[in-house]
């Protein structure tokens, strides 16, 4: 007697031998839109509510003027209009009236005193700054002073069942440079998995790599501990030691050029590069101008994240703002059309009190060499001379983690999937086979012993 077949078995046979669909080939166009969701994720009726915290009578006219002037930042996306993450704060640093209305309503706090508007890491600077200028000034050959010894745990942890149990996690981490002067006798102490790998010294990011399964319902975490000393750098820079550039040498060429895709030498970049330094010969003069004009006229601001933005100097030229990456990123476009050898360098501010991402540049002067600009510290509103006023243009403090000398190449390992920051690299980067992992998808903390 033949067995009977039943429609459940039948049913079974069927889907264990219908191929599965393959999956969707990776776009970046579908990428960048999940991104800029992620970004732009705030509704009018929240900003609103926000900015009435002290503005309580504003006016939809008054939205749409801000919305047009750049200072409160918004897109159409799927239809829906929908505001940056921080446009609401940024709108009462980047309008110079909203500016002074939430400034007022701070001072009549109980309390308050100037002391309130310098940040932890200015009041830090404030009493650095002076010292590292008194000890180099008592030693003209020296250029490195105040050395700061910090033990660093930086840990990376990716939210549970991100990544389906069993799969493969590949993780970067920032780790301090060893070929910078300024930055020395860095130790490696540990890391969380036994097989780690760092990056050349060649690379321009800086990276420990490890893998690790994920495992159900648990995060996955990543970390590295080691040891470095931070000097603070000031080159006591005068017009006249600076020499002509031998303009034949490799350096000159390639650190005066256009960068793919944010150091581009548009008409208006040109215009305005000359306009700067109009009847100015002198390298250093002709940097101060454009360091100073920058400070003077693009506050400080919370930024998108950077991979979504096509060109950021120009970005920053259309809205009015900047952090501290795309101010120096402007700083150095215009510092190469006129003329002036320039790189980008990032990493980490590591202030008492106050640690956080951050970027700078360095720019070259013949007969001295690479001397560091912080464009975002700028001229201290606490300078008490010039000296101090123009320190962040040819030096910079202790308190730094360098990572990175340029923006934008490679990590090795290499990467499959585009990286969550596609220009600088400092919170880690985190990837599966499925594809990367996006910032909200995990989160980081650095833990800091200042050792001296």
């Amino acid at each position: 007697m033949k067995k009977q077949v039943s429609l459940f078995s039948l049913l079974i046979l069927l889907v264990a031998c219908t191929p599965k669909p393959a999956e969707p080939a990776y776009s970046w166009e579908k990428d960048l839109h999940q991104r800029r969701l992620v970004e732009f994720n705030r509704t009018e009726e929240q900003v609103k509510a926000y900015i009435q915290r002290y503005i309580p009578d504003v006016t939809d006219a008054q939205m749409r003027q801000w919305e047009e002037s750049g200072a409160l930042e918004c897109m159409v996306l799927d239809g829906q209009k929908r505001y940056f993450r921080n446009a609401a704060p940024n709108l009462f640093r980047v309008d110079s009236a909203c500016y002074k209305i939430k400034l007022k309503a701070q001072q009549s706090r109980k309390g308050w005193s100037k002391e309130d508007l310098l940040s932890d890491s200015e009041l830090v600077n404030r009493k650095h700054l002076p010292q590292v200028i008194g000890e180099l000034k008592n030693d003209p050959q020296g250029f490195l002073a105040q050395p700061k010894r910090m033990r660093i745990t930086y840990t990376l942890t990716v939210d549970s069942n991100a990544v389906p149990a069993g799969e493969t996690i590949r993780c970067w981490l920032p780790y301090p440079r060893t070929d910078q002067p300024r930055q020395q006798a860095v130790k490696f102490l540990s890391a969380s998995e036994p097989n780690h790998i760092f990056s050349p010294q060649a690379c321009v990011h800086s990276t420990l790599y490890m893998e690790k399964k994920a495992v159900q319902g648990e995060p996955t975490v990543f970390s590295e501990s080691f040891e470095y000393t931070s000097y603070a750098q000031w080159n006591h820079l005068q017009p006249k030691d600076i020499q002509p550039y031998d303009t034949s040498t490799e350096l000159y060429r390639t650190y005066t050029s256009e960068r793919e895709k944010h150091i581009i030498f548009s008409p208006q970049m040109q215009e305005l590069a000359a306009k700067l330094t109009a009847g100015e010969t002198n390298p250093l003069l002709k940097a101060r101008r454009i360091f100073r004009w920058v400070n003077d006229n693009f506050p400080w601001a919370s930024a998108l994240d950077y991979s979504i933005i096509d060109n950021i100097p120009q970005y920053v030229l259309d809205n009015h703002k900047g952090d501290c990456g795309q101010v120096t990123l402007l700083f150095l476009t215009l510092c190469r059309i006129s003329g002036i050898p320039a790189h980008f360098q990032s990493g980490f501010m590591v202030h008492p009190g106050a640690w956080n991402l951050h970027d700078w540049g360095e720019i070259y002067f013949q007969g001295i060499g690479w001397v560091p600009v912080d464009q975002s510290f700028g001229i201290p509103t606490f300078a008490r001379n010039a000296d101090e006023e123009w320190f962040f243009l040819g030096g910079i403090d202790a308190w730094r983690m360098i990572v990175n000398s340029d923006y934008g190449m490679p990590l090795v390992p290499s990467k499959k999937y585009p990286r969550s920051d596609t220009v600088d690299f400092q919170r880690g980067e985190v990837e599966w086979e499925g594809g990367n992992l996006y910032f909200p998808q995990w989160s980081y903390h650095m833990d800091i012993e200042y050792l001296d």
